[in-house]
């Protein structure tokens, strides 16, 4: 049966090829194809990852597979390919590269020379959306490279323009040297997005990654807009997105928390993206894993540092050292837990640390046929591909590996790689092993003589004979052929001896050889002996010990998440900043996240009891105005109004300040935008729950903040020496870009109110939506509260005047270091004031600044808080609050309040926290005395019922640091004393934001 249904299929190719006539010119090679067959047999084939057959034939003509099997019968007059011993993979794919794609041109850029408006006609306005970008327009095949991709394995790379925000559409290329006619697969078959701006264009806008994300969402409103309209402009960009609507979405994020970022603008429009990670996947593998993205993973683990300066050493971030050690278990992890991905080459320095990789992975545990897979019939799979490449069934594309046996044996060696039914020889099936110890005759010189090493990369030692004085040598083996060089200076400088030979018999080798002073001799070696290993290459590589994973992986992190527990406080002095004040010898009862119960001598139930005699008791501080924990930029400076980005998209869980805050005592805090826009972006409002993920620390129904500024900053007076070009660039400028985005924004949501009132019933075409204008007509709507940057007391007046001419409110004014001499008009107003406690004269606006400020408009009637805008300064708003008791003769339990319920209320969440009080959330601090003192500890910090901070615990987590930075200190020697690549330890230095910290 299957006889005949071989010969059957061979009519139908027959008729098929006999019917298709070629009427391109070929200028590269002959016309005429080799239409015979060619079979391999007795070979074990791999014909996909989970169907293996041993002693199987494999039979393929015109770049397809025929027939492959175990009882498969060849036609006639074919000679077969005898494998015996021999494994044949499906050749690999990376579906992420460059390959054949000329770098986008850099332009050089400093922040004078900065665009703020798009240069390009008929494209969309933002120049880093270079969605009209197809890779194949500007394809060359690079023969190089694809000797490289070859050695290495692979026989099909999809490749694409790695510039922009939006890149255009990617390729589908078969490594076939041979063929340029047919190693174009697809023209179109991906989409490309990332976080990076193009290297091409010089326009500012985004600066930051909020900007970024923000962009891309004004992007696929604008293309669902463009959709619908029926008034339309050519976009050529947006007209490109929506022919590569149906591709393949795949988005760079490049690291673990951008991966859940891209998931989140993904899942917003409804779009099935696949990420391409970085390797740290692992870190975050509950969010990971959440997404349900599939992924594409490069596996470039870091070298080892350079250790063996103690100084250097030490400068070390634990968190680097701990991912050196962990990151080869990264495929693993994500195999064990279901995701799906496929393997790239992207970011390995060279191709041919590929499969050292792999091998490193598969080692540490990474599944070998979960490794076959993400190589073949996974990328196949996501690119849609499954019935072409990627296996070796019946009709596939004849794109196959064979090997000396296992691939994922160091010792097995890669032999040929066939690309639509074209060899690639990498090392030659029939090379001879030449290792072995000889003795060598050169004329009349004689040598010992050893050739050790791999098989296919043989090295050479010799030694003379008489007095074993080691000479300098280099051997080349290739097709059998072989050549020798050998360094000994003669009595007038001459230097090498040259001996070539070809390679019949392994145990005596005779050539010829041109001698020092330039004649021809005979030269031969004898094999004495066989090559036996060295017990040091024999050796296997031994596990190192893997750390566990913390949350977040690094200093300070949790060995496991801390759970919500029931806690009764006894005898503690609460300070309730309710009508009670401070309680003395008082017990609090936490219980399902909320405080259950204050009072005297209450039952523990149960409960983890805590003995508080002679401590404070204090709700959480709340830190109205903060940047820490944000990524990638606390400043959207590319355009002078930036309503339409968000810091709630940049969460950055795995800041270290995170911890330091609730060390302090700081339980929620506002992060910002920075201030050097007059319109800012919107911020968030975040509970510090060390170890959870960034969704996770996100205040639950927060109300909308933004931020606005004035001063110096938005109208870029310290912004360097170059030219600043962007509008404003004067006080009066910042009111007129007030009054113009507020009326413009007016203007806007009459539209869509008109619309959505009348324009649906009369099917006419819906408004743009634009994010910008949105967020300011939710201000005018008062569904968004603005927290304006400001200082001098004619700017203050002047934004309440814009308020009042469109009827809303200044929910903030934050720093307002001349709110003292504005208080009446403040108050009158409705605004409240965030400001510092004693700052003042460190830039010239705040020259008139007191540290009477707070306490004067706290008694003119004024919500006051202090904030920090400092991470630093964030640790210790307990000392911020006490010098409104110096400067001001404010009571202790008011001046509390200033870092606690006054900024909840400035906040909108004082419903929930800010107090100690029955029913709200148990976000507590337990003090080891008086919190307005310079000597009190932060003990425990309580967010919702959980302990995000112990100090009891922190003994043991410093212990469990310098153990650890201990042992992987040592691995890392161990490595470098086995001859492995390091790399120089760097201090990273970290960078903290502030309202003017600007990033290019």
């Amino acid at each position: 049966m299957k006889k005949n249904l071989f010969t059957i299929l061979l009519l139908v190719l027959c008729v098929f090829t006999s019917g298709a006539q070629e009427y391109f010119p070929n200028n590269e090679s002959i016309h005429n194809k080799n239409s015979n067959y060619t079979a391999f047999t007795n070979a074990k084939i791999l014909v996909t990852p989970t169907q293996i057959l041993e002693k199987a034939t494999l039979v393929i003509q015109n770049g397809k597979v025929i027939a492959v099997g175990t009882s498969v019968t060849l036609p006639k007059n074919i000679t077969p390919i005898n494998l015996e011993g021999k494994t044949i993979y499906p050749s690999f794919i990376d579906m992420y590269t460059d390959f054949g794609v000329e770098k986008a041109q850099i332009v050089q850029k400093s922040r004078g020379s900065q665009v703020y408006d798009s240069k390009r006609e008929g494209y969309y306005w933002n120049e880093h959306i270079r969605s009209e970008v197809d890779a194949i327009q500007g394809f060359d095949y690079d023969k190089s490279k694809a000797e490289e991709f070859l050695r290495a394995g692979f026989g099909i790379v999809g490749t694409h323009n790695d510039d922009g925000i939006a890149q255009g559409s990617g390729a589908l290329i078969a490594l076939n040297t041979y063929s340029s006619e047919s190693r174009v697969l697809s023209n179109k078959i991906t989409n490309h997005f990332s976080f990076k701006k193009s290297v091409t264009s010089k326009q500012a806008y985004p600066t930051s990654q909020m900007g970024t994300m923000a962009l891309l969402r004004q992007m696929y409103l604008d293309l669902d807009w463009y959709k619908k309209s029926s008034i339309r402009n050519e976009d050529l960009s947006l007209e490109a997105l929506l022919q590569n609507e149906k591709l393949v979405q795949i988005f760079d994020a490049g690291d673990k928390l951008n991966s859940l970022r891209a998931s989140n603008i993904g899942n917003e429009f409804n779009i099935n993206y696949i990420l391409k990670g970085s390797g740290n996947e692992f870190e975050r593998l509950d969010e990971i894993k959440k997404t349900k993205a599939k992924f594409i993973i490069p596996i470039n683990f870091p070298e080892a540092y350079d250790v063996s300066n103690p100084y250097q050493a030490s400068n070390l971030d634990y968190a680097d050292l701990k991912f050196w050690n962990q990151a080869p278990t990264n495929l693993k992890v994500l195999t064990d837990n279901g995701v799906e991905f496929a393997l790239t080459t992207n970011k390995l320095k060279k191709l041919e640390d590929f499969r050292t990789n792999l091998l490193k992975a598969v080692h540490y545990g990474f599944d070998k046929t979960k490794a076959l897979e993400a190589l073949t019939t996974t990328p196949a799979s996501l690119l849609g591909k499954s019935n072409e490449i990627g296996t070796l069934k019946v009709g596939s594309s004849a794109n196959f590996l064979i090997t000396s046996g296992d691939y994922f044996d160091k010792e097995t060696i890669l032999y040929e790689n066939w690309v639509q039914g074209n060899k690639h020889t990498i090392h030659s099936m029939h090379a001879i092993d030449i290792r072995g110890n000889y003795t060598l005759t050169v004329g009349s010189q004689m040598y010992t003589w050893v050739v050790k090493g791999e098989m296919n990369k043989p090295t050479s030692e010799i030694k003379l004979a008489n007095d074993s004085t080691k000479l300098e040598s280099k051997l080349n083996v290739a097709e059998n052929w072989i050549s020798l060089i050998i360094n000994a200076k003669d009595s007038i400088g001459n230097t090498h001896t040259r001996l070539s030979a070809y390679l019949q018999d392994r145990n005596s080798i005779v050539g010829k050889a041109i001698l020092l002073d330039g004649t021809e001799a005979t030269w031969k070696a004898t094999k004495i002996g066989e090559f036996t290993k060295d017990k040091k290459e024999d050796k296997k590589e031994e596990l190192r010990e893997i750390l566990p994973i913390s949350y977040p992986n690094i200093a300070f992190g949790n060995a496991v998440l801390p759970t919500e527990e029931t806690i009764l406080f006894k005898n503690a002095t609460v300070w309730t900043n309710e009508k009670e004040e401070n309680l003395l010898e008082t017990d609090v009862l936490i219980k399902n996240g909320k405080i259950a119960a204050i009072g005297k001598n209450l039952p523990d139930g149960g409960a983890v009891v805590v003995n508080a005699k002679g401590k404070h008791l204090t709700s959480g501080i709340i830190d109205e105005h903060s940047h820490v924990a944000i990524s990638n930029g606390v400043n959207e400076s590319g355009h002078n109004s930036t309503a339409e980005v968000t810091i709630q998209d940049v969460i950055n869980s795995d800041d270290v300040n995170i911890y330091r805050q609730v060390a302090g005592g700081v339980t929620t805090s506002h992060l910002l935008h920075g201030s050097a826009n007059p319109i800012g972006g919107r911020s968030a409002i975040v509970k510090w729950k060390w170890g959870v993920g960034p969704t996770e620390m996100l205040y639950k129904d927060q109300p909308g903040f933004i931020k606005f500024a004035l001063g110096e900053n938005v109208k870029q007076s310290n912004w360097g020496e170059n030219d600043p070009s962007r509008f404003p660039q004067t006080r009066m400028g910042v009111e007129q870009v007030f009054t113009d985005y507020f009326q413009r924004a007016k203007e806007y949501d009459t539209n869509w109110k008109d619309f959505n009132s009348n324009g649906k019933k009369n099917k006419a075409n819906a408004p743009r939506v634009d994010l910008e204008l949105q967020t300011l007509a939710e201000i005018i709507n008062k569904e968004r509260f603005i927290t304006c940057h400001s200082y001098v007391q004619s700017e203050i007046l002047m934004l309440m005047n814009v308020a009042n001419q469109f009827n809303f409110t200044v929910n903030t004014f934050t720093h307002i270091l001349e709110g003292y001499k504005v208080a009446n008009e403040i108050k009158a107003h409705g605004a409240g004031a965030s400001t510092f406690s004693d700052w003042w004269a460190y830039k010239f606006e705040v020259n008139d600044a007191i540290p009477f400020n707070g306490p004067i408009m706290h008694k003119q009637g004024i919500v006051v808080a202090y904030n920090s805008d400092d991470a630093e300064m964030s640790r210790r708003l307990n000392q911020e609050a006490a010098k409104a008791v110096k400067y001001g003769g404010i009571s202790e339990v008011e001046a509390w309040k200033f870092i606690t319920l006054n900024p909840a209320k400035l906040l909108h969440i004082d419903d929930k926290v800010g107090s100690i009080k029955v029913g709200k959330d148990a976000d507590v601090v337990l003090w080891s005395d008086n919190p307005l003192s310079i000597y009190a500890k932060v003990e425990k910090t309580i967010i919702e019922g959980v302990v995000y901070y112990d100090a009891d615990v922190e003994e043991s987590k410093l212990a469990a640091i310098a153990k650890d930075r201990l042992l992987i200190i040592n691995q890392m020697l161990d490595e470098k004393n086995s001859g492995k690549k390091t790399q120089e330890p760097k201090k990273k230095e970290k960078l903290e934001y502030h309202c003017d910290t600007l990033e290019m």
